[in-house]
């Protein structure tokens, strides 16, 4: 199945913690300057992230709820680069800003009303996935219909640890901050992959450091399949 080069680009802390209002105070640009360099115009967040950042948490509601059913997706606009959100129920309510280079991942379980919103918004989507976002499919047809040949997975643990779990993260891109989080409950680079008896942890193969003046060190490895 074709798809993009998927990467998985992240600041953490020294003990692995994610939180944005955490990292920010012990690192600089160099995140997003390491960001641009992989060459990753498009780029994915999970849903939560845009809640947090962009979106608000007022949700939308539809008249008639019940999910579309069917696997569908628009191209409302062809961009060099689409800034993407997984967002399994379609929820995120979008302003009226430019949405050219916005494209929203749904389920099945999105209904049609929301899609009708996107449309009418000018924000592509695809809907796949009868319970959950099938992340796999949705990858394909963005390589496919969309032509994304590349692509950085930018959320928090649990959309980092779907991809993960799914087997779409060819590279990890960690910089890792000099500062300690230490507090409970904190978002960890990847979380939210169910355990059990026999369960192996996803192996990495070494392909650089880089050290910078501030003491931020960025690591990249390829992930074993």
């Amino acid at each position: 199945m074709n798809r993009p080069y998927i990467i998985c680009h992240m600041m953490q802390s020294v003990d692995g913690r994610v939180a944005c209002d955490m990292v920010d105070k012990i690192s600089g640009d160099e995140y997003y300057d390491a960001l641009d360099s992989l060459d990753c115009p498009s780029r994915v967040e999970g849903k939560r992230s845009y809640q947090i950042h962009y979106c608000g948490f007022e949700e939308f509601k539809p008249i008639q709820p019940g999910g579309v059913g069917e696997m569908r997706w628009h191209v409302a606009n062809k961009a060099k680069g689409y800034d993407i959100s997984v967002d399994t129920k379609g929820v995120l309510l979008w302003d009226a800003t430019d949405n050219t280079d916005r494209l929203c991942i749904v389920s099945e379980q999105a209904s049609s009303e929301y899609l009708d919103y996107l449309t009418g918004k000018g924000i592509s989507y695809i809907a796949v996935g009868k319970d959950s976002v099938d992340l796999p499919k949705a990858m394909a047809i963005l390589y496919e219909e969309f032509g994304v040949e590349r692509l950085a997975v930018v959320g928090g643990g649990k959309i980092n640890g779907a991809f993960l779990a799914a087997g779409l993260i060819d590279e990890l891109s960690a910089m890792i901050a000099p500062g300690i989080d230490g507090r409970i409950g904190q978002p960890a680079l990847f979380d939210g992959i169910s355990d059990c008896e026999d369960y192996m942890p996803v192996t990495l193969s070494f392909k650089s450091v880089q050290a910078m003046p501030n003491g931020v060190i960025w690591a990249r490895y390829g992930v074993e399949k």
